[in-house]
C-alpha cells in the first residue's frame, strides 16, 4: 500500500478510515444482534457479506408468514427464526458495502413483523403486542440518535436485551408452549425497564461530562472531509 506524501492527503486518508470504522460500528449497533447471531458471526470471522443472506431470509420469512406459519403451534412456527439466522454469520462483517446500510432495516422489518404476527395469532392482547413493539422501537431509535453523537450504548445491553434472535426465539417457543401471553408480558416489562434505565443513565452521564453535541454540527463534522486541494 502506497502511503501519501502530502500531509493533507494523509490526513484525508485517516479521515476516510475513521469514517469507515464509525459507519461499521453504527451499523453493528443498529443490527442489535444477540448472543446467537454474534456467535455465528465470530465463527464466520467476518468473511460473509451481510446483505445476500438477509435478502434470502426476508423472502423466506415473508412467504412463511403469508402462508400462515405465524398461526401454527408446532415447530414450523420457528421456521422464520431459523431463516433469519442465516444473517447471523454476516454479523461480524464490516458492513462497508454501498447497500449494507439496509441490513439493519431488513432485520427490523422481519423481527417486528414476526413478533406482531405471532402475538396476534396466539391470543396475545393487542395492547400488549403494541407495547412490546413500542419498547423495541424506543430502543432502536435511541440507539440511532445516540450513535449520531458518538454516544454508544453499553456493550452489555445487546446481550442483556437478547437481540433480535433471542427475542424471536422466545416468542416462537412461548407460542408453541401456549404461553405467548405471559411471555410477551414478561418481555415487555423486562426490556422496557432495561432499555429505559440504561438510556436514562447514559444520557445523564453524557450531560454531566459535557459531551452532548448539537446534531447539526455533528453531521457537518462527519460529512465534511479535510480539504486536500
Amino acid at each position: 500500500m502506497t502511503m501519501p506524501n502530502n500531509p493533507l492527503e494523509a490526513r484525508a486518508a485517516r479521515f476516510a478510515d475513521d469514517e469507515a470504522a464509525f459507519r461499521a460500528r453504527r451499523l453493528a449497533a443498529y443490527r442489535d444482534d444477540g448472543p446467537i447471531a454474534a456467535g455465528l458471526g465470530r465463527l464466520a470471522r467476518g468473511q460473509l457479506p451481510p446483505l445476500p443472506p438477509l435478502i434470502v431470509a426476508a423472502v423466506v420469512t415473508l412467504v412463511l408468514l403469508v402462508a400462515g406459519v405465524g398461526g401454527q403451534t408446532g415447530l414450523g412456527l420457528l421456521a422464520p427464526v431459523l431463516a433469519l439466522l442465516l444473517a447471523g454469520p454476516g454479523s461480524a462483517h464490516p458492513h462497508g458495502g454501498r447497500l449494507d446500510w439496509a441490513a439493519p432495516v431488513i432485520i427490523r422489518l422481519i423481527e417486528y413483523g414476526y413478533l406482531a404476527t405471532v402475538g396476534f395469532s396466539h391470543a396475545v392482547p393487542k395492547p400488549l403486542v403494541y407495547a412490546l413493539l413500542g419498547v423495541l422501537a424506543f430502543h432502536h431509535y435511541d440507539t440511532v440518535y445516540r450513535t449520531r453523537q458518538r454516544l454508544w450504548p453499553a456493550a452489555w445491553v445487546f446481550g442483556a436485551g437478547l437481540g433480535w434472535d433471542g427475542r424471536m426465539l422466545i416468542a416462537g417457543i412461548a407460542a408453541i408452549a401456549h404461553v405467548a401471553w405471559p411471555a410477551y408480558a414478561v418481555l415487555t416489562f423486562y426490556l422496557g425497564v432495561l432499555f429505559v434505565a440504561e438510556s436514562v443513565h447514559a444520557w445523564s452521564r453524557a450531560d454531566q461530562h459535557g459531551v452532548m453535541a448539537d446534531l447539526e454540527e455533528e453531521d457537518v463534522a462527519e460529512t465534511a472531509p479535510p480539504d486536500v486541494g
